[in-house]
Order: structure tokens, then sequence, then C-alpha cells
């Protein structure tokens, strides 16, 4: 029962100190809608082209190709062959990996090792180039000769800790 109220009652909270501290609001909600929408139309062009992509290579049939070829290796792993769209997608895409994840949990179930594997593996891993390109923007640093591959051998072993991690936990 409780559970039930705990976001009613915090809107209701937050919106309660708002207001005794004499914040407009509204004006405070539309300014945040006008910020995601900004933030949307500078994700969208980016977007767009990489879902396109991934589309594309999956209508191709390089994703299942590659799920084919690597199945061994993933097995060796503990890693669900199902999951290798994903092993590719995540490090260039955070949006693109969340759909393939979104089409694996679709195809497979929620409640299946192959479900719960990219869950586990979405909420692991990082978008390895992007954080890169943020992090090395923001601290100045140009020479990044090691810092990739350091970042994709981390994110190997995040997946296969996710993979192992839904073993031992639902196995």
């Amino acid at each position: 029962m409780f559970w039930q109220l705990i976001t009613p009652l915090l809107i209701f909270g937050v919106v309660s100190y708002a207001l005794l501290r004499g914040v407009d609001v509204f004006g405070a909600l539309i300014a945040g809608a006008r910020d995601g929408l900004n933030v949307l139309l500078r994700i969208v062009p980016a977007l767009v082209p990489l879902l396109a992509a991934i589309t594309m290579l999956r209508a191709s049939g390089f994703l299942d190709a590659f799920s084919e070829f690597s199945r061994p290796a993933f097995q060796w792993l503990g890693i669900p062959p199902e999951c290798a769209p994903l092993l590719i997608v995540r490090p260039f895409s955070g949006s693109g990996a969340l759909a393939v994840g979104v089409e694996l949990m679709v195809s497979h179930g929620v409640d299946s090792l192959v479900g719960r594997t990219a869950a586990v593996m979405l909420g692991s891993t990082e978008t390895t180039f992007y954080a890169v390109s943020v992090i090395c923007g923001a601290a100045g640093v140009t020479k990044t000769r090691f810092i990739i591959p350091a970042a994709l051998i981390a994110d190997l072993f995040g997946f296969i800790m996710a993979a192992a991690a839904v073993r031992w936990f639902f196995t």
C-alpha cells in the first residue's frame, strides 16, 4: 500500500515545498520542458543515423551472421550468443543498444536468460566512445591511444560479468 503512494507523495511534497518557497511551479515546469525539447533537438540528428545504421545491419543479416560466427567464443565466455548485437552496438550508442535490448526482450522474453542478460548488460556497461569523447574533451586530453582499448576491454569484462551474474542469480 505504501509503495503505491510514493510517487504521488513525492510529487505533492516537491510541489508543496516549491510553493512554500515562492517558486512559480508552472513556470519551472514549462522551462524544464523547454530544456528537454532542446536536448531532444540536439540528440535526434545523431540518433536517427545510428538507428538507421543498426536497422541496416540487422536487415542485411550482418548481426545475425556475426552472432552465428562468434557463437563458440560467446559460449566459451558464458554470454548468450543472441546478445552479440548488443555487444557491437553498446559501445557506440546507448539508445541504439536500448533498442537492441528491447528487441531481444520482445523476441526472447524479459524473464529468459537472454532478456535478463541483455538488461544487466545495458546497466553494466557504458557507451564507450561517447564517454571517452566527453571526458577527454572536458579534461583537455587529445591523445587517446590507450584509453579506447582499455575502455573496450572494460566493456568486455562488464559484458562477461553481467552474463555471469545472471547465471549465478537466475539459473
